[in-house]
């Protein structure tokens, strides 16, 4: 199947596809006589296994480790079990943030009082001058906050 096939059939845009190769998430295909990738079955079960864990929020080396692992079989499922284990870790301190993002934005959110202009506005105010505020970014994965590029 063409690329446009195979990024209908697993729900991954053919930039996103052509990306998964390129990263080495996904095996490069055959390509026929004109040059066109050719995929296979194992292509789009691939595609379809990124995607779940893509969609669970599961990094590219996270989804990389699962790979390696899936592609041993007979292997103890500890690796896996650790790997979740750590993911979920993961997912709990991002909660606890986002809880304490949400107190800050309600604290700020309850400076403001309608009726006011901008140069008194609270909000505005309050985001100039406290030094209080939370760092996102001290471990924010980017494009977590939806879709980004190359992401589904």
């Amino acid at each position: 199947m063409k690329i446009g096939e195979i990024a209908r059939m697993s729900g991954v845009p053919a930039e996103t596809v052509r990306y998964y190769e390129k990263i080495g998430l996904l095996p490069a295909p055959a390509r026929d006589a004109s040059g066109y990738r050719s995929y296979g079955p194992a292509h789009l079960e691939r595609l379809r296994f990124i995607r779940r864990c893509r969609n669970l929020d599961m990094a590219q080396e996270e989804i990389r480790e699962l790979i390696r692992l899936t592609d041993n079989p007979e292997a103890d499922c500890s690796g896996v079990d650790a790997l979740l284990t750590q993911h979920l870790e993961h997912v709990r301190e991002r909660l606890r943030e986002l809880t304490s993002l949400e107190q800050t934005l309600m604290q700020l959110q309850a400076a403001c009082s309608s009726g006011r202009t901008v140069s008194e506005c609270g909000i505005l105010s309050g985001l100039h001058t406290d030094t209080s505020l939370p760092d996102p970014g001290a471990s924010h994965i980017p494009g977590t906050h939806g879709p980004g590029p190359n992401r589904e």
